[in-house]
């Protein structure tokens, strides 16, 4: 099982949760890890469309069958900040990556603002999951070693529904 990483915090009356990764590479190299089609497939997805215009299709490639989203691009500015907006059907989730770099180290804090009392249970360890896959594909490991659930869901539910009390 992997060890849960993320936390809820309140802003505005809101849950998010934020959860932070750290590698050893330039911090242009996480950030095309992060935003770079070909990159993403490796661990999370895939994007199609001009990212100009303001908006991508983004596909999740390790949920079964699972439709294409559209993503519209709040705030862009390479290589330290991308902040999206999820949109699938009626349902909207707030993606903020912040990218930092210091001595070598470059640190993504990710965070999802607005997650509801429900959803948290099943959030956090979906994106603990799909981070680790990052941090795998960017270090050399193999991210299909990750199993969600046998390591992540439910085992690292309570990690996150204990932070509502």
């Amino acid at each position: 099982m992997s060890a849960p990483t993320g936390r809820i915090e309140r802003h505005d009356g809101q849950h998010v949760l934020v959860q932070t990764r750290q590698f050893r590479a330039p911090v242009e190299d996480v950030w095309a890890a992060v935003t770079e089609t070909d990159r993403l497939a490796r661990w999370i997805g895939s994007w199609e469309g001009d990212p100009a215009s303001g908006r991508v299709q983004f596909r999740m490639l390790f949920e079964g069958d699972a439709p294409a989203e559209t993503m519209a691009i709040r705030v862009c500015d390479p290589p330290y900040r991308l902040h999206l907006t999820s949109q699938v059907g009626d349902e909207a989730w707030l993606l903020d990556l912040d990218l930092t770099h210091a001595d070598g180290v470059t640190t993504l804090r990710f965070s999802q603002h607005g997650v509801t009392a429900e959803q948290v249970g099943d959030v956090g360890p979906g994106w603990d999951y799909y981070l680790d896959r990052l941090v795998d594909a960017e270090s050399g490991a193999d991210p299909s070693r990750r199993d969600f659930e046998r390591d992540y869901y439910p085992a690292t539910s309570a990690h996150y529904t204990a932070q509502l009390d």
